[in-house]
C-alpha cells in the first residue's frame, strides 16, 4: 500500500485542496446553502451587523468629499442615512451588497412612514440610497442597481417662512438698543454682523461660517462666498452690513484672539478664537428672533428666505436672485415668487375693500 495513500498531507490531498480552492474563487455560488440566496443568512447562523458594511461606507465617504467635493454637513446626513439602512439590512441578515433588492428597500421606506416621518425625510433617504448604489455599481460593487426605477414620494411643497420687511426692522433696531447699552460686547457685536451679513446676502449659514478675512472685498463691497459642491459665488453686501461688519473686526473679533496668535483667518470666530461653530451661530440667531413679536418664524435659515423673498418684492429679476442664492436650479429659487404671491394676495385681501 502507498504511504501517502489517505493521508492529508500527501500529493492527492494537494491536488484536492488546490481543486477546492479554485473552485471557491471562481464558483462562489456552489457553496452557498441550497435555497438561500447570497448574502442572506444562512439558518442558524449569528446575524451580520453593520460592521461588515463597514468598508463600503468608508470607500463612498471618501468619494464624496475627494471627488465630488460634498460639504461636512451633506457627507454626515448622506453617512448617517445609510447607517440606517444598512443597519436595518444587517439585522435581516443580509451580509453583502449584493444580496439588497427593491424589496428590502421598500421595507425600510415604509417602516420609516409608519413611524410618520414626512415626505421630505423619506424622499431624501430615498435619494441617498439611490446615489449609493449607483456609486456601488460603478465601482463593479454590485451587478444590479436595486434602486434603478425606484419611485420616493414626492417632497410636499412648504412655502418657507419670511419676516416682512418690519419685523426685519424690528430685529435690527433690537440689536442697536442692545449695542447702546453695551457697546464693546464681542458677542452682540458677532451677531449684529452676522445679521446684517445674512440678510444682505441671503447665504448659508455654513458658508458664512467659512468665510476667512480675505474673502472680503472692502473697496467693492463684495463678499467672495464658497458654497455647495465648492461653487464660488461673489456676492455684494450693502452699507450698513459693511458697518457691521468693519465694527465687528475693529472692536469685537480682536477680544477673542489669543495673545500671541497670528495664524487666526477666519472672519468669525468664537469666544476661543477658532473659527465660529455653525451650531452656536444658529442658537445665538434663534435666541433673538424669539424676541419678535406676532412671528412665528424660527431657525436661522428665516434670513436667507427673508431677504431673497424681499428681493422678489422689489423686482429684481429671478435669476440674479437664483445667482446671489446659490442655487443649482432656478425651479429652487422660483419657490419665492410664490411666497411674494402668497404675501400679495394677503395685502390684497386686507386692504382692498372690495376684496
Amino acid at each position: 500500500m502507498d504511504g501517502n495513500q489517505g493521508s492529508p498531507t500527501g500529493p492527492g490531498a494537494l491536488r484536492d485542496s488546490t481543486t477546492l480552492l479554485l473552485t471557491t474563487r471562481r464558483l462562489p455560488h456552489l457553496l452557498q446553502t441550497p435555497g438561500v440566496a447570497p448574502g442572506s443568512p444562512v439558518p442558524g447562523a449569528s446575524a451580520p451587523t453593520l460592521e461588515v458594511y463597514r468598508p463600503h461606507l468608508q470607500q463612498f465617504e471618501r468619494y464624496l468629499r475627494y471627488e465630488k467635493h460634498r460639504s461636512e454637513q451633506t457627507v454626515r446626513s448622506y453617512i448617517s442615512d445609510l447607517e440606517g439602512f444598512l443597519g436595518f439590512a444587517a439585522r435581516r441578515g443580509v451580509s453583502t451588497l449584493e444580496a439588497i433588492d427593491i424589496t428590502l428597500i421598500r421595507e425600510w421606506l415604509g417602516a420609516m412612514h409608519l413611524r410618520q416621518n414626512s415626505k421630505a425625510t423619506v424622499a431624501r433617504r430615498g435619494s441617498t440610497l439611490r446615489t449609493f448604489f449607483t456609486w456601488a455599481q460603478d465601482e463593479e460593487l454590485i451587478i444590479d442597481n436595486p434602486t434603478r426605477g425606484m419611485s420616493t414620494p414626492k417632497r410636499d411643497r412648504h412655502l418657507p417662512s419670511v419676516l416682512s420687511q418690519a419685523q426685519m426692522n424690528q430685529l435690527l433696531d433690537e440689536l442697536q438698543q442692545r449695542h447702546r447699552q453695551n457697546p464693546t460686547d464681542a458677542r452682540l457685536l458677532r451677531l449684529w454682523a452676522v445679521v446684517e451679513v445674512l440678510y444682505a446676502s441671503g447665504m448659508r449659514i455654513s458658508e458664512l461660517t467659512g468665510l476667512d478675512l480675505h474673502s472680503v472685498d472692502r473697496a467693492n463691497r463684495t463678499v467672495r462666498v464658497l458654497g455647495k459642491g465648492n461653487k464660488e459665488r461673489i456676492v455684494p453686501l450693502g452699507v450698513p452690513a459693511m458697518k457691521a461688519l468693519n465694527r465687528w473686526v475693529a472692536h469685537g473679533r480682536p477680544q477673542w484672539i489669543p495673545e500671541g496668535s497670528r495664524n487666526v483667518t477666519a472672519l468669525f470666530i468664537g469666544p476661543r478664537g477658532r473659527r465660529a461653530n455653525p451650531r452656536q451661530v444658529r442658537e445665538d440667531l434663534s435666541r433673538l428672533l424669539r424676541t419678535l413679536e406676532n412671528s412665528e418664524a424660527s431657525g436661522a435659515h428665516v434670513l436667507r428666505h427673508s431677504a431673497a423673498t424681499h428681493l422678489v418684492d422689489g423686482g429684481a429679476d429671478i435669476r440674479t436672485v437664483q445667482e446671489l442664492l446659490g442655487h443649482s436650479s432656478l425651479a429652487t429659487t422660483q419657490i419665492y415668487t410664490h411666497v411674494s404671491m402668497k404675501r400679495l394676495a394677503e395685502t390684497y385681501a386686507r386692504a382692498h375693500p372690495r376684496a
